[in-house]
């Protein structure tokens, strides 16, 4: 019986452990999410200023802002960016973001070289019969983001340089919810006739039009990198963003799924002491009765 009672307060103590860590790993999950939020809102005033570049440039080009027609790949290489996670506790995050990769990339003509970011979801890319050239860790804060985008950048423009009029599409989950995301694709290479021709058409803030300084050609480069290192560190955001969903959504259903289990546990624990208890007091009346007579 004592046996019984020592394993009940053992489990007790174990689940209660566990749900201060459940319970404090739902709070980093929580203020991660705000801080990754944050990250995505800095970067609008900034790809503004980068759009009305964008834009200074093209108007400089007749053939381009005359001509909005989408402009395809000349080359069937294929680069794709996939952004997962390397820790667990997140659910189907990792799954749902390959096999989504996947299916697009399938649907695509040409050979597609990946490029995943987190281990986790490099396991999955394997299995999805994805060839990944380069794995990269998950940066672990916002500071971080920065450094691993840089790489990718470099990583995929050695790649662009050798395949010309190669496409670069990259792949995350976006948080649309509290605790739900879902997986996107952005095609950020060759940039797109239409969106090209857009931005040509902007209207600039001020009646002084802006007038492009030294070369047209560089200076066009150099925005299109930053615009590449926008979409690169939002996506990278935004997924980090959806994985502290995810792994808040499953905090959620475990705490709730110890609460229970402790709750049960507290309830087997004081019937078997009050067993225990009336036994020993049916023993003290039997014994009474056993003396008087």
């Amino acid at each position: 019986m004592s046996d019984s009672m020592a394993t009940l307060r053992r489990k007790m103590n174990n689940a209660g452990d566990l749900h201060s860590v459940v319970r404090t790993m739902k709070a980093l999950a929580a203020a991660n999410i705000g801080q990754y939020q944050q990250a995505v809102g800095a970067l609008a005033d900034y790809y503004r200023t980068v759009e009305l570049g964008l834009g200074a440039c093209f108007r400089a080009s007749a053939q381009i802002a005359d001509r909005p027609e989408a402009v395809y790949p000349a080359s069937n290489t294929i680069n794709a960016v996939v952004f997962g996670s390397d820790q667990g506790l997140v659910g189907q995050f990792n799954e749902v973001v390959a096999e989504f990769a996947g299916k697009t990339l399938a649907e695509l003509p040409g050979t597609a070289q990946v490029w995943a970011v987190g281990e986790r979801v490099q396991a999955h890319l394997l299995d999805a019969g994805l060839a990944v050239q380069t794995g990269f860790a998950v940066p672990n804060a916002v500071n971080a983001i920065a450094a691993l985008v840089g790489r990718i950048q470099i990583e995929t423009e050695l790649h662009q340089a050798t395949a010309d009029g190669a496409s670069l599409y990259v792949f995350h989950n976006r948080q649309h919810t509290a605790t739900l995301y879902q997986p996107v694709c952005l095609r950020l290479l060759p940039l797109d006739g239409l969106w090209r021709h857009q931005l040509a058409r902007i209207s600039w803030p001020s009646p002084n039009l802006p007038e492009v300084m030294c070369s047209g050609d560089k200076t066009l480069r150099a925005l299109i990198r930053e615009y590449l290192f926008i979409s690169l560190y939002r996506a990278c955001a935004e997924s980090l963003s959806s994985e502290n969903a995810s792994r808040l959504a499953a905090m959620e259903r475990a705490d709730t799924n110890i609460e229970e289990l402790l709750e049960h546990l507290h309830t087997s624990f004081n019937q078997l002491r009050q067993n225990s208890i009336d036994e020993e007091l049916f023993d003290v009346i039997s014994g009474y009765e056993a003396l008087s007579k």
